[in-house]
This record gives structure tokens, sequence and C-alpha cells, in this order.
């Protein structure tokens, strides 16, 4: 019991002096001399309950500190003396959401009286809902905007409709004032008379900002459950949830996650007799792309035209051209690519970038140096992963001087810079000892 009072005063002790013992005011004399001070009423201490003191009670002197001479008696027993240093661990997740919730109180927007007072001043003795969504309008400053909405809530003979809370929640929602923002929508479903889709639509989408998609889902319930046909949801409601949840997903594995519920408000649109547009397809076929499900993909793609009337675009072939290639299936991709351009659609960056990576990992280096070609042909770019895998292939299958004569190329044509032509040369170079062909394309 003694021992353990004395741990607890000794780190209160430490806890209020950290500041003036990491001062530069101090001199590492008066460090030394309260670390001294201290051990010697601990050694008494320790010789009799050594046994029971845990290790993690001490900690090792910074050495970065580096003391005096009069503290060298004391380094005898380093493991006994008590150091509050810097960490260099990354800071936790509670400090860097306390750290965050500063800084945004820091930067929010403060009450410009003034404004506020002019703004009122402009109102008319009875005002109306169109009165006050004018000077709602007008204002700048999001808070002098929830203040006014505050204030005419509390005038007598005065009741908000749709336009005074859509102008709110729009100015509180773009300045990311989310908690006030949520105070105003809690209001507005209070009230069953009050609502319409282009309202309920801004609340899921700076909900989805807000990264509470848990929210955007609870809105569009409310949406579904309401009487009216004006606040019921529309394509444009679900196509914010589809791209929302789309965003979340990083790599496959999340993708796969997060493909349930876009699946589960897929059927449920369709269940509500909602048309989906070319947009709602692409979301599902890039959430079956992207969670490695190409079959589901290509299922879709052939409903389009048949089962939804709706034609595919060039993002639809682009993400199945990607798809494809990622599974080796050259083949396929090569024929949608055709179809593609029959269409008259021209292949993204990304979609021609799989295609010659996925071609020339099959062995089929002239096909993707045509493609390759047929990228700049039609405005795109390749990026280094591309240069560097169809120069690799080349020199991996014997032909080391037609690679170095298309990288020089390349150079010549302007389509590699002078950072990336020495990059993919060096790379070159150390897997293939390619030096004798470095200087005679200098």
């Amino acid at each position: 019991m003694e021992l353990h009072m004395f741990l607890t005063m000794y780190l209160y002790h430490c806890r209020n002096s950290v500041n003036q013992i990491f001062s530069r005011s101090l001199s590492h004399n008066c460090f030394a001399y309260q670390i001294t001070f201290s051990y010697h009423k601990f050694q008494s201490l320790y010789s009799t309950y050594k046994h029971s003191i845990l290790p993690c009670h001490f900690h090792h002197i910074n050495h970065k500190l580096n003391p005096k001479p009069c503290m060298t008696n004391v380094y005898k027993y380093p493991s006994l003396l008590f150091c509050c240093s810097y960490s260099n661990a990354a800071p936790s997740r509670s400090f860097r959401r306390r750290a965050s919730q500063r800084l945004k109180a820091k930067t929010k927007p403060r009450l410009d009286e003034a404004q506020f007072d002019h703004a009122i001043s402009q109102l008319p003795p009875r005002f109306g809902a169109e009165e006050l969504s004018r000077i709602l309008n007008l204002q700048e400053n999001p808070i002098v905007c929830l203040e006014i909405f505050n204030w005419a809530s509390q005038q007598p003979r005065f009741r908000h409709d749709v336009s005074t809370y859509h102008i709110t929640i729009k100015k509180l929602g773009a300045a990311k004032l989310y908690q006030e923002m949520d105070n105003v929508v809690n209001q507005v479903l209070a009230v069953p008379y009050i609502g319409s889709e282009s309202l309920y639509n801004t609340m899921i989408y700076f909900f989805v900002e807000a990264q509470k998609l848990i929210r955007s889902v609870n809105i569009l319930n409310h949406m579904r459950s309401c009487r009216r046909l004006d606040c019921r949801p529309s394509v444009r409601t679900y196509n914010i949830l589809f791209a929302a949840f789309l965003r979340r997903g990083n790599n496959s594995y999340i993708s796969h996650l997060y493909m349930e519920p876009i699946s589960r408000l897929f059927r449920q649109m369709i269940d509500d007799g909602v048309e989906p547009d070319v947009f709602s397809l692409n979301s599902m076929i890039k959430g079956y792309v992207h969670s490695l499900h190409v079959n589901d993909a290509l299922r879709i793609f052939h409903q389009m035209g048949v089962v939804y009337k709706c034609l595919p675009n060039s993002y639809t072939y682009d993400y199945l051209i990607h798809g494809l290639c990622a599974q080796g299936r050259t083949n396929n991709a090569r024929e949608l690519c055709d179809e593609m351009k029959r269409k008259g659609f021209v292949p993204s960056g990304k979609a021609y970038n799989s295609l010659v990576n996925a071609l020339v990992l099959s062995g089929e280096v002239e096909g993707a140096v045509n493609f390759l070609w047929e990228m700049f042909e039609n405005h795109r770019s390749a990026d280094f992963i591309t240069y560097q895998t169809v120069l690799d292939e080349m020199c991996r299958q014997g032909r080391t001087e037609d690679s170095m004569r298309l990288l020089k190329e390349l150079q010549e044509k302007e389509l590699v810079d002078g950072h990336t032509y020495r990059k993919l040369l060096n790379v070159l170079e150390d897997d293939f000892g390619n030096s004798s062909y470095r200087n005679t394309f200098r």
C-alpha cells in the first residue's frame, strides 16, 4: 500500500512538472535534482518491494536529454527512473478525432450580429415564407442563415415551408455544419405535411458527404413511407446512394461487402416501380466488376436494351473491358472494344491500359503494341506500368533490340518525357543488363 501511494504521488508529480522539466529555461542540473531527490526516497522502498514491482512501472531515460555529470550515480539504475518523453508512435484514433473537432471549431463560421440585424431589418412586418426564402438566399454566412431561420420559427403566425427548409439545409450542408443541419432535418421529418423529393435528395446527398450512410438510408425509407407522390424516391435518389456505396470500395474485398446492399437497393428500386437509367445500370456493372463478379456485370449489360430499355454508353464498355482484362479474358475484352468502336465510342485511358497489359501478360506482344499506338492516335495516355510491362516482355522474349527501338521511338515522338525515359532505361538495365544499348541511344 505504501509503495502504491508513492508511485501514485510520483506520477502525479511528474505529470504536473512535465512542462517545467522539458522547458528550455531550466538547466539539466534542475532536472537531475528532481530525479535524484525522488530517487533517494524510492531506493528504500524498492529494496523492500522489489519483487512486487511490475516492469511496466518504469521507463528508460531518453538519452536525448544528455544529463550533467551530477546524474552519473543515478544512471546506475536506469530502469528505476521515471521520465516523460515524446513518443514516436502514431497518434491514437481518439486523439485524431479530438484534434479534428478542435480544428473544425476554430474554422467554424461565427455569427455576424451586424449582418443578422441588417437581414432582419429587410423583412416586412408580416413576412411570409417567400420573403424569408429571399433573405436566406442572400446570406453567405451559414450561421447567420441558421439564426434567421431560428428567429423566424419563434415569430407568431409564421410557418416554414419547403423552400425555407431547403435553403437552410443546403447552406449548412455546403459549409459542412452537419450537426446543425441534422437538427433542421429532424424538424422537417417531424412535420408530416412538409417535404419534397428535391428536399429529401438534398438531405441524402449531404448525409452521404458526411459519411452517414445509415442516416441516408433512413431518409430513403422515410420517403418510401410518404403518402404524397411528390415525396417518393426517384431514380436520382437511388443514384446518389449507389455512388456513395461505390466510393467505399477501396479494394475487391470491400467492394464485395458493399455489393450486397447495392444489389438490395437496386431490387428495391425495381420493386417500387422506379425505372433505372444508364447511371444506375453502370453503377451495378461497376460494382460487380470491382467485386470480381464480371459475369453478373455482363448479365446487366445484356439486359440493358432488352429489359430496361436503356442503351450502354462509353462508361459501360470501359468498366467491362477493365473487368475482363483483370480476369485475363482478353478475347472477350477485344470483342467488346471492337463493338464499342463500331458504335462511335472511344475507350478511355484506363480501358486501353488494361487491355495492353492483359495482352502482354498473355504473350500477345504485337497486339499490345498495336493497341498502344492506337491509344496515342485517340489522344489517350499510357501509364508507366504499361510501358514497363510491354518493354519487359519484349526483352524476356529475347527482343531486346526491338524494345530499345520502341523506347527510342516513344521518346522521339515525345510520348514519354525525359524523366520517364531514363527511368524505363534504368529498369531495363537492372533487369536485363542493357547498358550498351543505353550508350547507343544517348
